[in-house]
């Protein structure tokens, strides 16, 4: 790669869009290495400030409305994510400057060149194994540094956002996105590869970004097992993980009871505060990774017993009269299925509640929608939709939820839609019984874990 950017260089650092999760994290992370940040976004107001921005200001992090206020001639660099269009006022600014603007992509990639970087990258999973190992990594005297795509609870409890968390050695965990292709540009020490299914992209055009992730990768490239398109791209067995698998970190004997999984890792036992398969394989990915830095089997499985999870990953809302409220950050089919049946052990029955997170994706990812997710469902559960979450800007409206549950309704009569969330809520109130499980998934809108709160309220 030539003419990479260097963020050494730069001084005052400006992001537009500061609370969206990817941005914040870098955000956080320079200031935590004593650069100048400041950032806004459309959300702020200086009457009624929101939460996370009361916690940048609290770090030091300037924040202003997204009116260009803060684009000013000591600003050294913009950043901005994909989703900033030319046409932002703040970019224009920038431009007027003369302001070097740079992709938020760009900027985590030169801070991975700079760091022994451990890189997380799959379609799903990546956030809760990025949790995973820097929980591991810190209960065993390492003093990592993390950017996640989600807050950890042990660091929100601190006070902070919780995505993001200068450490004192020189290793880094990152997750790899490979929506956007920036997973490219990653130069990491220590690479995973989780699971690959059809999120955003088409499999082939996946297949080339994660060869091209793991051609990047220096020491050591771990990849699932278990999963058929991302065994393909291993490079030796004895790094990679898998459930009954020939592998050089085994899992098996699964068992769940109640909010904790239990497995055996090449024998060794491990129990978890989290529910669901899936994340028995995030565990196992992130021991794999462990181990190669020197931290034992035995050493992994005694810090994993006290994980604190992550902010909207099969994370408890509440309970009120015997129903509990899961709160899950899942947008794409495979994703969903993984959350429906982790309350499938929990609940009596399930009722999963889904809002897509946008327009474009609903339009690449429908038909998986309409067909795999009702395939899980039990006889007594119920898959509930409402309209999809628009965050604003030009889009097309080619498939709307309407049509997904249109297609939905002609193979399964246990799909409810409710155009408008809010008109589910008496629903609820009406049909859900103690041991039930309300599950509610979706990404982008910052609202869904306040909805999930206020569904726990009018269960009460």
């Amino acid at each position: 790669m030539t003419n990479q950017y260097d963020y050494q260089v730069h001084q005052h650092f400006f992001f537009v869009g500061i609370a969206g999760t990817g941005m914040s994290a870098i955000a956080q992370y320079l200031r935590g290495t004593g650069k100048k940040v400041s950032g806004s976004d459309r959300l702020f107001n200086k009457e009624n400030k929101m939460l996370i921005q009361e916690q940048f200001e609290q770090q030091g992090i300037q924040c202003y409305f997204q009116d260009a206020s803060g684009v000013t001639p000591d600003v050294d660099v913009l950043v901005v994510s994909t989703a900033i269009e030319e046409t932002n006022i703040e970019y224009q600014k920038a431009k007027e400057l003369n302001i070097p603007i740079i992709k938020r992509s760009e900027l985590l990639a030169s801070i991975s060149r700079t760091k022994r970087t451990i890189a997380v990258g799959g379609t799903s999973g990546k956030s809760t194994t990025t949790a995973m190992i820097f929980h591991i990594l810190e209960e065993n005297g390492v003093s990592p540094s993390i950017m996640s795509g989600a807050g950890l609870t042990s660091l929100q409890e601190k006070g902070l956002p919780g995505n993001a968390w200068v450490g004192k050695s020189d290793w880094l965990v990152i997750e790899a996105d490979e929506s956007d292709g920036s997973i490219v540009n990653y130069t990491s020490e220590i690479a995973l590869l989780l699971n690959m299914d059809r999120d955003h992209k088409e499999y082939d055009e996946l297949t080339a970004l994660f060869k091209t992730f793991r051609d990047h990768t220096t020491q050591r490239f771990i990849v699932n097992q278990s999963h058929p398109k991302s065994k393909e791209l291993s490079v030796d067995k004895q790094y990679d993980f898998g459930v009954n698998v020939s592998c050089g970190f085994n899992g098996t004997d699964f068992k769940q009871e109640g909010f904790s999984i239990s497995f055996k890792c090449n024998g060794e036992e491990v129990t978890i505060p989290v529910i669901g398969k899936h994340n028995m394989e995030n565990a196992l990915a992130a021991i794999a990774c462990c181990q190669s830095i020197g931290v034992s089997i035995a050493d992994c499985a005694k810090a994993l017993s006290h994980y604190r999870g992550i902010y909207r990953r099969t994370q408890l809302a509440g309970t009120a009269n015997g129903i509990t409220v899961i709160d899950d950050f899942a947008h794409n089919p495979a994703e969903v299925v993984c959350a429906i049946k982790a309350c499938q052990t929990v609940g009596e029955r399930v009722f999963a509640w889904f809002q897509p997170h946008g327009f474009g994706p609903l339009k690449f990812m429908h038909k998986e929608l309409e067909t795999e997710t009702i395939t899980v469902l039990r006889p007594t559960d119920a898959l509930i939709l409402s309209d999809v979450y628009y965050a604003g800007g030009t889009v097309t409206r080619e498939v709307t939820t309407a049509d997904v549950v249109k297609e939905m309704e002609k193979k399964s009569q246990q799909v409810i839609y409710f155009p408008d969330r809010k008109d589910m809520i008496p629903f609820l109130q009406q049909n859900a019984k103690s041991g039930d499980v309300i599950l509610i998934m979706g990404a982008r809108d910052t609202t869904l874990s306040d909805f999930a709160k206020e569904i726990v309220k009018a269960l009460a």
